[in-house]
């Protein structure tokens, strides 16, 4: 039976693959509000990626697995890659509300630059009723524009934002799937084990595992 109330903060991403940046910025979030737990959502099919090609569903919530297992208040949920069709956040949230009970109290973790753009995303107005956000930015980032949206959202909506300073957050996906593709280094920017799996599958460089590849072959 689940635990009724609980708080838990959701880390929605494409994960494309998941780094420091992330499991730092996870952690922070877990201690400041001090959360039940945090559940890792890797995007399935999302809108707002249909202009470049986005790595296997299934390598991703792989590498979200590796990266986050060592930690007890961590999991990882399929939830948007079992979806067909494109993922919208509001759907991820409705579902998770209907599985944890409508009383446990939701932390939807972003970054800075997509809280930017909330109110663009499907059924914000419900979205903001139903979960609280936080905004995840790193020290000096774009302070004075992103105050001033979470101010308008407040006014607009009657509902904090909560913000977040991760100084970790210069780690970015994109840069270490470039790092890979030109043969750059890419340790300690993200967990061994996710480093393991990208060099065991030629990620970013001109393969993929498209068949998944299990945990087990791959911490050998």
């Amino acid at each position: 039976m689940l635990k009724e109330n609980l708080k838990l903060g959701i880390m929605g991403g494409t994960f494309d693959p998941i780094h420091y940046g992330h499991l730092v910025t996870a952690e922070a979030v877990r201690d400041k509000f001090k959360l039940d737990k945090v559940i890792f959502v890797p995007a399935g099919n999302p809108p707002h990626k249909f202009r470049r090609k986005v790595t296997d569903k299934k390598i991703r919530y792989l590498m979200t697995i590796l990266a986050t297992v060592t930690n007890p208040y961590f999991e990882v949920s399929t939830i948007e890659i079992d979806r067909e069709g494109y993922t919208y956040t509001i759907d991820t949230i409705r579902e998770l509300k209907n599985v944890y009970g409508s009383k446990s109290e939701l932390y939807f973790i972003t970054g800075a630059d997509a809280i930017l753009e909330i109110l663009t995303w499907r059924n914000s107005n419900e979205l903001l009723k139903l979960c609280n956000f936080v905004a995840a930015t790193r020290p000096g980032y774009g302070q004075d524009s992103i105050k001033r949206k979470l101010d308008y959202i407040k006014k607009l909506y009657k509902k904090d934002v909560y913000e977040v300073t991760v100084p970790s957050l210069a780690i970015s996906s994109t840069d270490i799937r470039n790092r890979v593709y030109e043969n750059r280094p890419i340790k300690y920017l993200l967990p061994e084990s996710v480093e393991r799996y990208i060099e065991k599958c030629n990620l970013y460089k001109k393969g993929d595992c498209l068949n998944g590849s299990s945990i087990d072959k791959i911490r050998k």
